[in-house]
């Protein structure tokens, strides 16, 4: 099992998030939900960036919480080997939503990851009561 999470932001005004935890955290989803052989890339960004992508690749425009890049599915899957995929997210957002949630930081960071994880590995929420039971019990569930 490999986590690799992209250089540290040094950006002013981008939150900070603890590194070795989010590790941690990433390893232990990828040993719960079986896929302790697969290799994870993490990567935390800005609105900016997250916007980009967001608008590149499901023509949404605005940033979002967290993407999933998935090397075992589409055009690339021939190239994946271990790699199960890219979770991208957005520190902008993720803090903000933290706020509401009243969570903290690295708590919310981990529901994306675990949110992002579980699209990599084929999961989907097409429907809110799917988006509900894939919430991770790090923050309560105040949509009910």
């Amino acid at each position: 099992m490999s986590v690799r999470l992209a250089p540290a932001l040094r950006r002013r005004g981008l939150a900070t998030v603890d590194r070795r935890l989010l590790r941690r955290r990433a390893e232990q989803v990828l040993r719960e939900l079986g896929a302790e052989d697969r290799e994870l890339s993490v990567c935390l960004t800005g609105d900016p960036e997250i916007a980009e992508l967001n608008e590149e690749w499901r023509d949404r425009s605005g940033p979002t919480d967290v993407l999933s890049f998935s090397l075992d599915e589409g055009e690339h899957t021939d190239h994946g080997g271990s790699l199960l995929g890219d979770v991208v997210i957005g520190l902008g957002v993720a803090e903000r939503q933290a706020e509401g949630y009243g969570a903290s930081l690295d708590d919310e960071v981990a529901r994306l990851l675990i949110h992002g994880v579980l699209h990599l590995l084929g999961h989907d929420h097409q429907k809110p009561a799917e988006a509900r039971s894939r919430r991770a019990p790090l923050v309560e569930d105040r949509s009910r």
